[in-house]
């Protein structure tokens, strides 16, 4: 439900920072990745775009046998093509394996292959049985990520259909296939079957029997924290605002609110439900310092490095940052990494963590260290005080005098703005309550934090 708890934490902390962290460069020669996963054992499988697996052996070489090579059953170009990759839990006994793509016509298509009975290292191309055929309007916004949860269902991710703006209002309706995450049980004589504790499943009920939540616009990237049982749900903006979203994986019939919201602020409410029955992103940044993109990740729960437990890795796509959110839901950036478009992120079956840029065609391991280039904050150590406040607020630590100051509140709305060096400010004439208050600097570093007005 989107109450102010949600609320309270939408605004996360933005200070640039560098993170200490490296990129190892693991492989390389991929043609488009955008999937990493593994099937429970040492090795790496890589999803290309162009229609084929790669398997990625521990030592980084790069299998010359492809694993599935469909390139001839999808469109390839733009957001289109292979998309994403799951393993059955029972992988290692039925050999089955899920694929998301697009086919000739554009459609989204789900499916299911078998592993060959002779080799593991290459799958039975001949073997596709299709669970999911959904047509779609428009070339963008194909989602494609998919996984299984531990209830041993698939849960799989669509995009509100493409053009922008959702002109057929696709993610808000429950009797649509696009804008939505999907939850299906494929352990089924027929294509799949519907789980019963699905939130809109049966007669009579409103909704598509396969839909556990909506309301997104092409959420590129979703997965699960098994150690606390969390859904993480990286959503892509319109054009302004990009969002995490972070919900106990037992808590269906979700609506996380596009296009009736972009992040937590308003963008076409025109016949929307009450924001009441909205579920609010727990993080969210916007789009200067050349962001344009989010690309989801993983709760990191490998052993490698303890210093990493429990943050949530992601990146943006055109700034080539990695983010790392931590447990009070403040991002903090890396500096960029020139030449890399981080398009997916993935685990190993230890659970450490990979990233992969879809340009260069390389495959990073995340590990601890210290980055060689460091990316100055220079708002300087921020101070704003007091806090909850009532008539005005001080403001240390400005040095940038274009800084630019933003109030907006609990709902998203901007009160106030302000630019300057300015070292105090008049609120007297905002209302009570819970706000967020912004600083963006000329040379686009930004800093936000929780403001309360009495």
């Amino acid at each position: 439900m989107k109450n102010l708890f949600f609320t309270l934490s939408i605004f996360s902390s933005l200070i640039v920072n560098a993170q200490s962290i490296n990129l190892e460069e693991f492989a390389s020669g991929l043609t488009s990745p955008v999937e990493i996963t593994n099937a429970n054992d040492s090795r790496l499988f890589v999803v290309q775009q162009n229609g084929i697996i790669k398997i990625i052996q521990p030592n980084g070489s790069i299998n010359s046998t492809n694993f599935l090579n469909i390139s001839s059953k999808i469109v390839f170009g733009g957001e289109r093509g292979l998309l994403g990759l799951a393993f059955h839990p029972q992988y290692s006994t039925n050999g089955y394996f899920f694929v998301y793509y697009n086919n000739p016509a554009g459609n989204v298509i789900v499916a299911r292959y078998t592993v060959s009975s002779t080799d593991s290292n290459v799958a039975d191309a001949n073997s596709e049985k299709i669970l999911l055929n959904i047509p779609k309007p428009f070339d963008n916004h194909n989602g494609g990520s998919i996984h299984f949860a531990p209830d041993g269902k698939l849960w799989i991710i669509t995009g509100d259909g493409g053009s922008g703006g959702d002109p057929n209002n696709n993610a808000q309706n429950k009797n649509a296939f696009l804008g939505k995450m999907l939850r299906i049980d494929v352990d089924a004589t027929g294509p799949y079957n519907i789980p019963s504790d699905n939130p809109f499943a049966g007669a009579g009920v409103d909704g598509l029997d396969e839909i556990w939540a909506y309301g997104l616009r092409n959420a590129w990237k979703f997965s699960f924290d098994l150690t606390t049982g969390n859904a993480w749900i990286a959503d892509v903006g319109q054009g302004a605002i990009e969002e995490i979203n972070k919900m106990p994986i037992t808590q269906a019939g979700l609506n996380y609110g596009w296009r009736c919201y972009e992040g937590n602020t308003a963008y076409n409410t025109a016949g929307c439900p009450a924001q009441a029955t909205m579920t609010f992103p727990v993080a969210v940044y916007d789009h200067s310092g050349n962001k344009c993109s989010i690309t989801g990740g993983y709760v990191y729960r490998g052993s490698l490095y303890p210093s990493l437990q429990g943050k949530y890795f992601f990146a943006d796509y055109c700034s080539t940052q990695i983010g790392i959110l931590d447990s009070n839901n403040a991002i903090t950036w890396t500096s960029p990494y020139s030449g890399n478009n981080f398009s997916t992120f993935g685990q190993d079956y230890q659970k450490e963590l990979y990233v992969a840029a879809v340009n260069s065609g390389k495959i990073f391991k995340i590990t601890t260290g210290t980055l060689s280039t460091q990316e100055n904050n220079t708002l300087g150590k921020i101070s704003i005080y007091p806090n909850p406040a009532s008539k005005e607020i001080f403001i240390k630590g400005i040095k940038d005098k274009n800084t630019t100051v933003e109030i907006i509140s609990a709902e998203g709305r901007k009160v106030m703005e302000t630019k300057g060096s300015m070292k105090s400010i008049d609120i007297s004439q905002i209302p009570a309550g819970v706000y967020f208050i912004n600083l963006k600097s000329g040379d686009l570093k930004s800093y936000s934090q929780k403001l309360i007005i009495k």
